[in-house]
């Protein structure tokens, strides 16, 4: 082999060799998080610039092999300036296999997590770097595809500063946290309590309330007060073992993504955001299919929180592509092979409303309501003013008991009497009663539970 006869190489791997003690620039092995068994594998820099060819590729494909075939999960960590470059374009075909391997570990369900340290480039980042299901990444680390000494010496110009750093990937949503390392072990602790840990027993059911005749508009104008309590609240006051993902930072700063355990029951969380205008455009709904993704993947129940005042109609909206990324939304929810929660939290309109409700179950706050377009925009369409919104609001059954009556929901959470005015007391609720349906979904086979959710949206509307 041509590079087994380079003189010079061979030279710079015993030099690495005596200045760190490792062998290679990968370790491997495993140790515990809190008493969990975990797989790890980890770059050594200091050994060629951590930098990946045939032996340090293998030692990692075969420790994520090993990794599955034990069914553990897996952690992780590198600091790699990508492709070995001494071994040529047979060490830049190594990712090939990594990937295979770590996506295989996927398929079985298994946690994939990584933490990037400083600094991670190249084909390592554009790999196995970057195919968690959770990724994390040390403060002020380098991080990018394209190193900035490369970069400097292809276009003869630095690389504009601050882009490549964990900061400001966090900003764009391309990792999910910065952490230091000693914060690591708790962050990867309430993940693992999450995708690992047995659910508990759910809160017990408490009788149903009887939900009181209140007019459709007044519940669009409850729905609307600014300190209403949102999916954060929700999450902050209800839930236990939250891990933020990138939906909570960057472009898809409308739409919150998360791990967490409602009433001791774990799942994945997609919710739609409590913001000034609160409408959704494309790239938070493309993270919504990242938070269906996951909970597929990691076979998680997902939790599905819709609170928006519609889709963003813009230029920019459309020509992201706003309505092919509803359709697949909406698509892969109604097909998602997982148990399903949707929770009508607050207002539910337009189609990024729609394209999280299909789910087995659907849960309603008393004042969450849902509607093709918001009451003003129908009133627009068939009177041409927005007076006649209140009219619209009754007359199109938007309201939790309207879809309570017509199938669309399942049940509803009472307010007492406006979840604004008792917000601990009304999450607390919403909590329990989300514990309760994901438990129930849990016992069902998922033939049957797959079944009865498309059998479910293929009568609405339909006449017995």
């Amino acid at each position: 082999m041509l590079v087994e006869a380079n003189a010079a190489y061979a030279r710079e791997l015993e030099q690495a060799r005596a200045a760190t003690g490792f062998d290679e620039a990968v370790l491997t092995g495993e140790g515990t998080v809190f008493g969990r068994r975990v797989a790890v594998v980890a770059c050594e820099f200091d050994f060629l610039a951590g930098s990946i060819g045939v032996a340090a590729a293998e030692r990692i494909t075969s420790a994520v092999e090993r990794a599955t075939a034990e069914k553990l999960p897996l952690l992780a960590s590198p600091s790699s300036g990508g492709t070995r470059m001494q071994e040529g374009t047979v060490a830049f075909l190594q990712m090939v296999k990594i990937a295979a391997a770590v996506t295989q570990h996927k398929r079985a369900h298994l946690p994939y997590l990584v933490y990037l340290r400083h600094p991670t480039t190249g084909g390592v980042f554009a790999s196995w770097g970057s195919l968690g299901h959770i990724t994390a990444a040390q403060p002020g680390a380098l991080i990018g595809f394209l190193g900035p000494r490369v970069y400097e010496h292809l276009y003869g110009e630095p690389f504009p500063p601050g882009v490549q750093t964990a900061e400001n990937l966090l900003r764009h949503g391309v990792i999910d946290a910065v952490v230091g390392v000693e914060a690591l072990r708790g962050m990867l602790d309430r993940a693992l309590t999450v995708i690992t840990d047995a659910p508990t027993a759910p809160p017990a059911a408490v009788p149903d309330a009887p939900v009181p005749d209140i007019p459709a508009w007044d519940s669009v104008i409850a729905s609307r007060r600014p300190d209403r309590p949102g999916v954060s609240w929700l999450l902050r006051e209800a839930a236990t073992d939250r891990v933020l993902l990138s939906g909570t930072h960057g472009e898809a700063a409308s739409t919150v993504l998360a791990l967490a355990r409602f009433g001791g029951q774990p799942a994945v969380v997609v919710g739609q955001r409590r913001v000034v205008g609160g409408v959704v455009g494309p790239v938070a709904l493309r993270e919504a299919r990242r938070g269906m993704a996951l909970a597929a993947s990691l076979h998680l129940p997902l939790v599905l929180v819709i609170d928006t005042a519609g889709p963003a109609l813009s230029k920019e909206a459309e020509e992201d592509g706003l309505a092919g990324e509803i359709a697949r939304c909406l698509a892969d929810l109604v097909t998602l092979d997982t148990p399903t929660v949707s929770v009508l939290l607050g207002q539910g309109s337009g189609g990024p409303a729609l394209a999280m409700v299909p789910a087995d179950r659907v849960l309603a706050a008393q004042h969450g309501w849902l509607a093709p377009l918001p009451p003003e925009g129908a009133s627009a369409i068939v009177f041409r003013d927005t007076a006649h919104a209140p009219e619209l609001a009754a007359a199109q059954g938007i309201r939790s008991v309207d879809l309570l009556r017509n199938g669309i929901v399942d049940a509803i959470v009472p307010e007492y009497p406006d979840a604004a005015d008792e917000p601990v007391e009304f999450a607390r609720r919403m909590s329990d009663a989300i514990a309760r349906e994901i438990h129930g979904l849990r016992a069902k086979p998922s033939e049957s539970r797959y079944a009865a959710r498309l059998r479910r949206y293929r009568r609405i509307g339909l006449p017995g």
